[in-house]
């Protein structure tokens, strides 16, 4: 039988600005480690720690522009583009533009604050 999510689930998050995580469905929401899916909200000049995630990360940007930066250098996605990042890859979000970004995330299997593995500050 389907199962109706009817609200998402805020999820804190790291970084250096408040960023909105609404789950929908993940660990926290639906209880389903096997995917994730978020949309996310990012102010302009947001950036987080660096990570290196034990599940593979889908994004799809819905609107402005999220920096994508690993070891071998970085690029930006726009409204409309969409990047996948691979598990065991160092990789580090932000968002340089003055307005931000908004995007989903699909993780698989489901995000956890055990599986990111963050850079320590």
């Amino acid at each position: 039988m389907p199962i109706l999510i009817k609200r998402p689930a805020i999820i804190a998050a790291s970084g250096n600005k408040p960023k909105e995580i609404r789950e929908y469905i993940g660990r926290v929401n639906s209880k389903t480690d096997r995917v994730s899916i978020a949309r996310m909200k990012s102010p302009g000049g947001w950036t987080e720690p660096g990570q290196k995630p034990e599940f593979d990360e889908y994004t799809l940007v819905l609107r402005g522009t999220l920096r994508v930066t690993t070891k071998d250098g970085s690029m930006d996605v726009r409204e409309g583009e969409a990047v996948i990042v691979k598990g065991g890859e160092w990789i580090q979000y932000s968002t340089p533009g003055p307005d931000g970004a908004e995007y989903v995330a699909v993780c698989l299997p489901a995000f956890s604050p055990d599986l990111v593995n963050r850079d320590k500050l």
